[in-house]
């Protein structure tokens, strides 16, 4: 039978391994833009429905006592909106919108590659790291984008993650240097309940 200082030695371990109280790390906090789905007739560039401003202002609550350094969002006002509720200091970085797409008969065809989507949110995300090295940032961007962006954090190709960014989700990635670790994905915990 191990040791008791055997066992927390291997937790300390590996705790260290996915960067969790590790000194220098940054967390970037990926939020998805709140609804925009529930006011009947779409434009190109909707504002959030009266859900999507109750989201975000429960996301506002969740975050304000956890020490944001910084807030960057999207361009598309979706995303700009759902920033504004949380500082009035939001970074638009274009980086970070959503995947081009169409959508024919219901579908989603991609309209830029998967790895031109990476790249851009790997630069985006570095870009704030350097920025604020040590920090919590969060980052409001895309489902599709945000979804991409994880999957290569994970080591996964992208479209095999059986998951989908809810709207004012939170997925957390920790980043020292060059390693990228997941620390939550999709989490919702601030929308329940919430009609």
């Amino acid at each position: 039978m191990a040791s008791t200082d055997g066992v927390v030695a291997a937790i300390r371990s590996l705790q260290r391994a996915y960067l969790i109280g590790v000194e220098g790390v940054t967390e970037i906090w990926l939020v998805r833009h709140a609804d925009v789905y529930d006011q009947g007739e779409l434009v190109s560039d909707p504002p959030l429905s009266p859900l999507g401003h109750r989201q975000a202002e429960r996301l506002a609550q969740r975050l304000k006592s956890v020490g944001i350094r910084a807030v960057y969002a999207s361009p598309l006002r979706r995303a700009q909106q759902t920033a504004a509720a949380l500082t009035e200091r939001v970074a638009t970085d274009p980086r970070l919108t959503e995947v081009r797409a169409a959508y024919p008969d219901g579908k989603v065809e991609l309209q830029e590659s998967h790895d031109a989507v990476i790249r851009r949110m790997q630069a985006a995300v570095s870009a704030a790291v350097a920025a604020h090295p040590g920090g919590r940032i969060v980052m409001v961007s895309h489902g599709i984008a945000i979804l991409t962006y994880l999957c290569d954090v994970l080591g996964l190709t992208p479209g095999t993650l059986r998951l989908f960014p809810d709207f004012t989700s939170i997925s957390v990635v920790r980043v020292k240097g060059d390693r990228r670790m997941a620390g939550s994905l999709c989490d919702t915990a601030h929308l329940v309940p919430i009609a």
